[in-house]
Order: C-alpha cells, then sequence, then structure tokens
C-alpha cells in the first residue's frame, strides 16, 4: 500500500473523507434535482454502482426544496449541493438536510451572506467543498498570469476562497483543482499538496466521451494517487454516470487503493490465439459488472501459457481451438467446448461466492 499524504478528516453523512478513511468515489446526478422521482432513481442506480456520495446540481429554489425530499427517499446516502452564486440556495439546501455543500465562497455574495453559511453548515456539521476550475478563474487574476489560467493561480483562487471561510473560523473544507489539461491539473493538486493539508477531491473537469475522458481521468487521477495525493475521487464523463463510477473505482482497484467488486485480467492476444477473445471477454466483463465480491478472473486466449500467466486469478479460462480449459488458482479443473467457456467460467464463480 503507498504512503498517503496527511490530511485532516472532514465527514460527509456517513462517509470520512481524509486522515486514514478509504478513497471514496463521487459522481453527480445529471437528471433535473426538482424532479425527485427521477432523482432518487438515479441516486441509487449510483450507489448500486459502487458510489459512496452523490453530488446534485442546485440551479435554483425549487431544486433546493426538493433535497428534503429527496434525503428522506434515499436515507443515510451522503448528498453534496452544488451551489453557485447564490447563498440562499445554499441556505435552502442546508435546511433541507444535505450532507455537504460545494461552493465557493467568493462568489456567492458579500462577508455577511458568506457568514451566514458559514454559521448555518458548522450548526449542521456539514463541509464545504471549495472547487476551482480552471475554465473559470476570476479575470483579475487571470491577468497577474498572463491571461492563461495556469495551476499557480489555481492555487492562488482555492487559498482566497479559505481565507474567506478562516475568517469565520470555519476549517471543515475540502478542495478541488480541476482542469482539462491534465499536466495543469498534476501540477495545481502537487502545489496545493505541499501548501495546506485539507482533504483533496481529485478529477479531470470536462474530460470528453467514454474513451478519451477514460484516458485523462485515469491519467490524471492515477498520478496523483500514486504520488500519495488525494482523498475522494470523481471520474467526470459525458454519458452515463454509472460508468463514471465503474471506472473511478477500476482507478482505485488498480493501485491497490480499493477492494470493490471483481477484476478482469484478459491477455492482448497474439497469433496462438483460436478463440473470439474479445468477444467472450467482453461478454464476462458483462456477466461480472453487477458483482460486488473483489474476485480477480482471468480470460486468457492461449492454452499453453493462459494459466500461468493467470496463475494469480481466483478463476478463469484459456481458450484453444474450439475448446478450452477452466482452472481455478493455476491449477486446470475441466476441459470445456468453446461454446460453454462463458457459461462454465460464470458458474464456477457463482460457486466461489457461495463457498465463501
Amino acid at each position: 500500500m503507498m504512503e498517503r499524504k496527511p490530511t485532516r478528516q472532514v465527514r460527509v453523512g456517513k462517509v470520512a473523507i481524509g486522515g486514514d478513511a478509504p478513497i471514496s468515489v463521487q459522481s453527480m446526478t445529471n437528471t433535473k434535482t426538482a424532479d425527485i422521482v427521477s432523482t432518487v432513481a438515479q441516486i441509487r442506480q449510483l450507489t448500486a454502482a459502487g458510489c459512496d456520495i452523490v453530488r446534485l446540481a442546485v440551479p435554483d429554489m425549487a431544486a433546493a426544496l426538493a433535497l428534503a425530499d429527496i434525503k428522506t427517499a434515499v436515507g443515510d446516502i451522503p448528498l453534496v449541493a452544488d451551489i453557485h452564486f447564490d447563498y440562499r440556495l445554499a441556505l435552502a439546501a442546508i435546511a433541507s438536510g444535505i450532507d455537504g455543500l460545494r461552493l465557493n465562497p467568493g462568489n456567492i455574495g458579500d462577508r455577511e451572506q458568506v457568514a451566514a453559511v458559514v454559521v448555518a453548515a458548522k450548526k449542521r456539521n456539514i463541509p464545504i467543498r471549495i472547487g476551482v476550475n480552471a475554465g473559470s478563474l476570476d479575470k483579475t487574476l487571470l491577468a497577474k498570469y498572463g491571461g492563461h489560467a495556469t495551476a499557480e493561480a489555481m492555487v492562488e483562487s482555492a487559498l482566497g476562497h479559505v481565507a474567506l471561510l478562516a475568517e469565520h473560523d470555519f476549517d471543515a473544507i475540502k478542495i478541488s483543482l480541476k482542469a482539462n489539461d491534465v499536466p495543469m491539473t498534476i501540477k495545481a493538486y502537487q502545489l496545493m499538496a505541499a501548501a495546506v493539508d485539507f482533504p483533496l477531491h481529485l478529477g479531470i473537469t470536462e474530460a470528453g466521451t467514454i474513451h478519451s475522458g477514460i484516458i485523462k481521468s485515469a491519467v490524471g487521477i492515477g498520478a496523483l494517487l500514486s504520488q500519495g495525493i488525494g482523498d475522494t475521487i470523481r471520474v467526470s464523463l459525458t454519458g452515463d454516470s454509472t460508468e463514471e463510477v465503474r471506472v473511478a473505482n477500476e482507478i482505485l482497484k488498480s493501485l491497490h487503493l480499493r477492494e470493490f467488486g471483481p477484476t478482469l485480467v484478459s491477455c492482448p492476444t497474439c497469433g496462438r490465439c483460436e478463440i473470439d477473445l474479445f468477444a467472450i471477454a467482453s461478454a464476462v466483463e458483462d456477466r461480472l459488472k453487477d458483482l460486488k465480491k473483489p474476485l480477480k478472473v482471468a480470460v486468457m486466449g492461449c492454452v499453453v501459457n493462459g494459466p500461468g500467466e493467470a496463475k494469480e486469478a481466483d478463476v478463469g479460462i484459456a481458450g484453444g481451438k474450439g475448446q478450452g480449459i477452466l482452472f481455478k488458482k493455476g491449477e486446470i479443473i475441466a476441459n470445456v467446448p468453446e461454446e460453454q467457456l462463458i457459461s462454465a467460467l460464470i458458474a464456477e464463480i457463482d460457486k466461489l461466492v457461495k463457498e465463501e
């Protein structure tokens, strides 16, 4: 296990962030928050996929007031209200029972309005995430840095918001510094990690569609986590929000920072492969996507090297011409016709789950 940078701890409902708490996964609904039925349904889908904390957009008072019914419906699932500019929405969200706020105090009004939000948040033990995006930096700050967003400008912006909260003796703070430029994002978090001990929320904003977004998020978030930086993460993708959650969990699993669901091992194929490995691996991955148990499952294309290369897998298959083998902990347990490989593997996985 890699050593993580020490940070103070805050709580978003039942989930601790920072300190020695596990790195948590977040996502955001894309429903209209005032549509309570649809929003509740999506929150449940996200948590079923492995999401720890769900953020909701609060663009108006109807959305803020809907939070009370949403919170009642989803119980102890931690919810964060995303607020921009209007401090009254933050107060209404707090009154509705929200577990956390995402807002920048410098953007919600004068000092009296900031104080009103801080007092209400303190009373309910609600943390505030300061979220700085490279694309929305203040014009004065941009001018200081040559008219362009930089990592240094992002950090200075975040520290300015921290100072506003510090004036009211508020330190239940998380910080995010997001850009769609991966090197800039990495540098911003490195600078911030050296400057403060607040927990950091990692992400690459506007990362793109599934293909490009996964790559940029894995590189950016993974690089920071490998340096011990980061306490909670969100993968931002244009598409199905549950895919964000699955990708986030895969990033954490790949760094041994989380055990959640199965890990699929499959070879890149070569000239020895005599089965449709891509179709088989894809089908197995689809069958395993709702399994929560942390198993290692191998799908290999060669009966010569497959069991040896995947000997650390709990269970796996390796294909040959028209047939394959089923193995468990590197030991062959059955010869199986090609058309039965998937069903034989799933049956063995079901058996493992029941046994344990």
